[in-house]
């Protein structure tokens, strides 16, 4: 234990990084919990109904991306592992001592864009795995769910550390 104590006090950004990632699962349970409801009882009926908004295309190999309930189920567990995860993020890892009422703004601005990007690539990326990868679509949703997730700390490690949840 004083080998890893010594590590950590040698490598703290390293660590940091460490748990953020490991604590992230708490995010990303939710996430995984909340779409696999959200697809197969919540929405599931919104499975053969095609969305198209913008840059959302569920319309389009709606067999491969659920269509309304896709985008529905995506966008309700990213938003229910981002509030997760604010919470995770900000006590234990970052251990932030912003002021509550200053990071909960940019954070749901972050979030937005998070969402945003989360609730529309699905659409592309289950198409990509049904059509060019021959993934079966039962399997797609999860898979993209991943993809999306690794989007997600690519983004997030930085915004948060230096925006949002900055030391003080």
């Amino acid at each position: 234990m004083e080998k890893l104590k010594g590590w950590i006090e040698k490598h703290p950004d390293l660590w940091e990084f460490i748990m953020f990632n490991v604590l992230s699962n708490c995010a990303t349970v939710t996430n995984f919990v909340v779409m696999w409801i959200c697809t197969g009882f919540i929405f599931k009926s919104l499975s053969a109904s095609p969305f198209k908004f913008l840059m959302f295309n569920y319309a389009d190999n709606i067999e491969s991306n659920l269509g309304l309930c896709g985008f529905l189920s995506f966008l309700v567990a990213t938003a229910a592992a981002q509030t997760v995860n604010f919470f995770v993020q900000k006590n234990f890892v970052f251990k932030s001592n912003a002021a509550f009422e200053k990071a909960v703004p940019k954070y749901i601005i972050f979030a937005i864009v998070l969402v945003l990007i989360s609730a529309a690539l699905p659409a592309y990326s289950q198409a990509f795995l049904v059509n060019t990868v021959h993934v079966p679509s039962s399997l797609a949703p999860t898979l993209a769910n991943i993809i999306n997730i690794v989007v997600q700390v690519v983004l997030s490690y930085p915004t948060m550390k230096f925006w949002i949840m900055p030391k003080n």
